[in-house]
């Protein structure tokens, strides 16, 4: 079973897989407020603390700036590479992060699900996603290489023979996570940065006491393990003091009805895992290892379910800030993770999703909102 890009909400369904598109709703254009001219002077806004020992006080004192002085605290990603798995369309989270990520000034490379790679290739050539492309400073997100991919096998050896011969393979190589990992290396040296967009469940739609054997542990593989894996091959590629990091969903620790075939407890996994492997990776290869839990976000593999437009309206309804989720914010979320800025944070679920995960009880209710 092949991993597709995250869904907005990562409600996946059966094949075939389709990276993650936006909401559904009229997505506008986050501004990501990035400065990347380094040397420019001081910071205007952030404050300069004198203390005194002797009376143990703190005084905060603003530093002045001087004319054409750079403002605001800066995302800078210049000089590291990025590889994003888990992009196959110009929506959806895993585009969002690679556009901010090129907005801070990253070399982009991604990975495509093979059976969806000629199409992206193909659209992404003809200038279909030029649009989309765009970054805050007018000029477009350029992806130096796309790899084909296919994160439910480690190697060669481990892919069963009807996926060898399956026509949507056809023509494409050296597309494991192991031989992704080494002719990156090849054409590279080495990366900075390593995002997991990705994940499958092929039994989704079906309750959790339905669903059988093969389709659990199917994913399981495709929306968690495949992190590991990801990490275990590119890791002695990844240069010290980079950053993974990947997507999950709160189903990992709430009920969410109708999110099943395994799928809650593949972000549960995948969740535990983000803890181990920051321990594991940290101590390596001074890697940093985090994951995002994203609100609902429309996608075409979403839609599958039956019901993200019902949980796209439950969160603006219930989450405490009443406004649309943008992939764009999730983008800067990963942008800040994997940057300096970030260098202490290790091991983390980082909620993005308007503060839904804060909330006990839905305020919509009819019992809650007589209280109200």
């Amino acid at each position: 079973m092949a991993p597709c890009a995250t869904a907005g909400a990562q409600m996946l369904a059966a094949r075939p897989c389709v990276s993650a598109s936006q909401s559904m709703l009229t997505s506008r254009a986050a501004v990501l407020r990035i400065n990347l001219a380094l040397g420019a002077g001081s910071f205007a806004s952030c404050p300069r603390i004198s203390c005194s020992r002797s009376l143990g006080s703190c005084v905060a004192v603003r530093a002045v700036s001087g004319e054409g002085s750079s403002s605001g605290l800066p995302i800078d990603l210049r000089g590291k590479r990025a590889f994003i798995a888990g992009v196959a369309d110009d929506n959806g989270y895993g585009w969002a992060i690679a556009k901010a990520l090129a907005a801070a000034g990253a070399e982009i490379l991604v990975g495509t699900w093979v059976p969806a790679l000629n199409i992206f290739e193909t659209s992404l050539r003809r200038g279909k996603f030029d649009e989309s492309r765009k970054l805050p400073d007018g000029s477009l997100m350029e992806i130096v290489k796309v790899y084909p991919l296919d994160a439910v096998y480690d190697s060669p050896e481990d892919v069963p023979e009807d996926v060898k011969t399956n026509k949507r393979y056809a023509g494409s190589s050296n597309w494991t996570v192991k031989e992704a990992a080494e002719l990156v290396k090849k054409e590279y040296g080495s990366i900075d940065i390593l995002v997991h967009s990705l994940a499958n469940g092929p039994e989704v739609t079906k309750p959790l006491l339905e669903t059988s054997r093969s389709g659990y542990l199917a994913a399981i593989s495709a929306s968690s393990y495949s992190f590991v894996s990801l990490l275990k091959h590119f890791l002695p590629i990844m240069n010290p003091g980079g950053a993974s990091i990947s997507l999950t969903y709160i189903a990992s620790e709430r009920t969410i009805p109708g999110y099943g075939g395994g799928m809650s407890s593949a972000k549960a996994a995948l969740e535990s895992d983000t803890k181990v492997l920051a321990f594991e990776a940290g101590r390596k290869g001074k890697i940093r290892v985090n994951t995002i839990s994203a609100g609902p976000l429309g996608s075409r593999a979403a839609k599958a379910i039956g019901f993200i437009e019902k949980m796209i309206e439950y969160s603006y309804v219930n989450a405490p800030l009443q406004k649309e989720l943008l992939a764009d914010e999730v983008g800067n979320t990963a942008a800040f993770l994997v940057s300096p800025l970030a260098s202490a944070i290790t091991g983390s679920t980082v909620y993005v999703d308007n503060g839904l995960n804060t909330m006990g009880l839905a305020v919509d209710s009819p019992t809650v909102s007589s209280l109200l």
